[in-house]
């Protein structure tokens, strides 16, 4: 008898591991505003496996959207914030280890209803590695502008360029403190020169950032978070229930942290088809 109940044991923990396993397509976010419907990318396998294996496990269940922006996104996946008190800061745990990046502009973007993994900034960051639990959904703040659009692009730009600046400043760390030192202003002058010239043509070399007209359209029609992409792994899509994520968008939060005065608690399930 306790063979067989052993080896029932054995059968069913092997059926979870199997389902837990798969590659959902299809992951509904259950809150008290309503459903989120998201749709994941096949090409970005690592973030939606995991995912759909963590909602598939229940690990999402009873977790927070514990930073909300009206006009940005909502965040959530915090495992602190299952059991967190009124006050306590949320934002800084996750479930699991971090993803490898699966950055996909411009194919993947931050358009409306992209959702996309949390991460740390590029300082202690470089990899851009994402959170194995924390995401975010774009709410977008309504159709974005030309202007805005090329506003988007030239900031990349300028992102573009202090991270070169950060990867080739360690070469020249030593000179700089000298001539700074011994007040050798003519050296210094001619350093930065040099350092500049050397971003310049690793900019030319990497070539400019520019969106393609039919993402430059998208963005023209139903706005996004611009300024995200090429930075954070989009993974998914929601494909029904914007109003939802609209709705929690214009919750009330706490002005400093950007947590809901009132929790917004989520559950999820997973498909492979939806209705």
């Amino acid at each position: 008898m306790k063979k067989i109940l052993f080896a029932i044991s054995i059968f069913a923990l092997m059926l979870i591991s199997c389902s837990q396993g798969a590659d959902y397509k299809y992951v509904t976010i259950h809150t008290t505003y309503g459903d989120i419907v998201i749709e994941l990318f096949d090409d970005t396998p690592n973030h939606s496996r995991n995912f759909a294996n963590l909602a598939a496990s229940g690990q999402y269940d009873s977790l927070l959207f514990h930073r909300v922006i009206n006009g940005f996104m909502i965040q959530g996946g915090d495992p602190d914030s299952r059991n967190a008190g009124a006050y306590d800061e949320l934002g800084h745990n996750e479930i699991g280890s971090k993803i490898d990046a699966e950055i996909l502009f411009p194919k993947h973007f931050h358009r409306r209803g992209a959702v996309a993994a949390a991460r740390n900034g590029d300082s202690s960051n470089p990899e851009r590695k994402s959170s194995g639990s924390q995401f975010y959904i774009v709410q977008g703040n309504g159709p974005l502008a030309d202007y805005e659009v090329n506003e988007a692009e030239e900031m990349h730009m300028q992102k573009l360029r202090q991270k070169i600046f950060y990867e080739i400043q360690p070469k020249y760390q030593d000179s700089l403190a000298y001539y700074q030192k011994h007040g050798m202003s003519e050296q210094l002058v001619n350093l930065q020169i040099t350092a500049m010239g050397e971003i310049d043509a690793r900019v030319k070399e990497m070539g400019e950032f520019h969106y393609p007209d039919e993402v430059r359209e998208v963005y023209k029609r139903e706005g996004g978070a611009p300024h995200l992409d090429d930075n954070y792994t989009v993974f998914g899509q929601v494909i029904r229930g914007m109003e939802v994520v609209d709705s929690i968008a214009h919750v009330m939060v706490n002005i400093n942290t950007q947590r809901p005065t009132e929790d917004v608690r989520f559950s999820m399930t997973v498909s492979n088809s939806i209705d």
